[in-house]
């Protein structure tokens, strides 16, 4: 099974997103009930970033998951959880706008660097994207294998 192309890739993390989401904004307000806000951030963010990998490299980059991968993808969301916890604590603490929805606005400006950096720990060794006739992704010979043995395993 050959890799998605780059806009159902990014089809794909969008919809991973919307669930990682709403996983992280659910466990976000279940833990303020017992923790500080900050706490609950963190909590929430590490658990739902777990849950995001396996996700995107089911379903956006159709890759198999591996220790190595695992083991960097948090690096990719280093750049997300410091704007999404800058984004918390300015909207919270100094513009006063509450904790509640914080959250959410702060994660729309790291979508798009999420999104880049994670293909590129996916999806390693991957030259850039480009689209031919069909819609099919450009990939090294590694890549190729790579998913082939995740359709083989799926």
């Amino acid at each position: 099974m050959p890799s998605r192309s780059l806009p159902r890739q990014i089809v794909a993390f969008a919809v991973v997103g919307v669930v990682n989401t709403a996983t992280y904004y659910g466990l976000y307000l279940l833990f303020l009930i017992w923790l500080p806000y900050l706490a609950a951030h963190t909590l929430a963010f590490t658990l739902s970033m777990t849950g995001s990998f396996f996700l995107n490299a089911r379903f956006t980059y159709r890759t198999r998951p591996t220790w190595r991968k695992f083991l960097l993808f948090p690096l990719t969301n280093v750049t997300n959880f410091l704007i999404t916890t800058a984004g918390v604590y300015v909207i919270a603490d100094i513009l006063h706008a509450g904790h509640r929805f914080a959250p959410l606005l702060a994660s729309a400006a790291a979508i798009p660097v999420t999104f880049v950096v994670s293909r590129r720990v996916m999806l390693p060794g991957a030259r850039p994207a480009t689209t031919g006739d069909r819609g099919t992704q450009t990939a090294t010979a590694g890549d190729s294998a790579e998913v082939r043995g995740t359709a083989d395993a799926a």
